[in-house]
């Protein structure tokens, strides 16, 4: 005989786990197995007030970052819905059913401000590198270096020569260009100007890519252990083969300094 289904969505009480619809092997659960962000309220407790109304948890924050890291959601907003939607993302982040998602401007405040000044991400990624450490994950015998090409927000439309640079008012000028104006004021060492500067990302190099036209661009430079592939470091600068030697050396001394690790090779590409 044919069923029917017959499920009433207008019940007023419901008894449900979110951990009993979560199947034991999801990458979420083997993620949160190891993920301690117990120290983060601490890092972050001198860059917030101690009055007024209470703010949205960091540590949801984060959670949330991981998701869209993990799956591949760069827009905010959309990580915004799926963690709306999806319940091993609410798991995850530590949601109940009705509890409120935070606004995906929340995440740009906090990037430029507060998660910035105290290089929170910096201090995540310190203290995931730690538990791999201590887990015996990093050999620390053999590093391996490279960089990745990630192509700046930035039309190539809005770019002028480095030595004619015409940049706007000081009442109009944007957050990038104003830091990247500061940091040619704090530089110890003169540097020539670069062929092409961009007037709306100007710290972005102008660069060429392989059998296509050339863009706007940042060099994201990784320190990675051999023995399973741990990233160790990681360095983002101006995509330029000058900027990624600096970049390794940095890496280099920064690891030593931070768990002592000095590797007796160093493997790169001919670049």
């Amino acid at each position: 005989m044919m069923g029917q289904h017959g499920g009433d969505q207008n019940r007023l009480f419901y008894s449900f786990n979110l951990d009993d619809h979560i199947p034991p092997d999801h990458l979420l659960r083997v993620i949160d197995r190891f993920l301690d962000l117990s120290e983060l309220r601490t890092h972050l407790a001198p860059y917030y007030s101690h009055t007024g109304r209470p703010s949205i948890d960091p540590a949801l924050l984060i959670r949330m970052l991981i998701v869209g890291y993990c799956f591949g959601i760069r827009s905010e907003r959309r990580l915004c819905e799926e963690v709306h939607l999806n319940l091993a993302y609410r798991w995850f982040c530590r949601l109940g059913l009705e509890d409120l998602i935070p606004d995906h401007s929340t995440f740009s405040k906090n990037r430029h401000g507060r998660f910035r000044d105290s290089d929170t991400l910096r201090f995540v990624f310190e203290q995931v590198l730690d538990r791999c450490v201590s887990e015996g994950l990093v050999g620390g015998e053999g590093f391996a270096t490279d960089a990745s090409v990630v192509k700046a927000d930035a039309n190539r439309q809005r770019g002028v020569p480095g030595e004619a640079a015409d940049w706007p008012k000081s009442g109009s000028i944007s957050r990038p260009v104003r830091e990247y104006l500061a940091a040619l004021d704090a530089a110890e060492e003169e540097c020539t100007p670069p062929k092409n500067v961009s007037l709306t990302d100007p710290a972005s190099q102008w660069t060429a890519a392989p059998g296509g036209p050339a863009f706007y661009a940042y060099s994201t430079n990784y320190l990675i252990d051999t023995q399973a592939g741990v990233i160790v470091d990681v360095e983002a600068t101006p995509a330029h083969r000058t900027e990624e030697v600096k970049a390794t050396r940095t890496m280099l001394e920064r690891t030593e300094a931070r768990t002592g690790l000095k590797p007796q090779r160093l493997i790169g590409d001919t670049a």
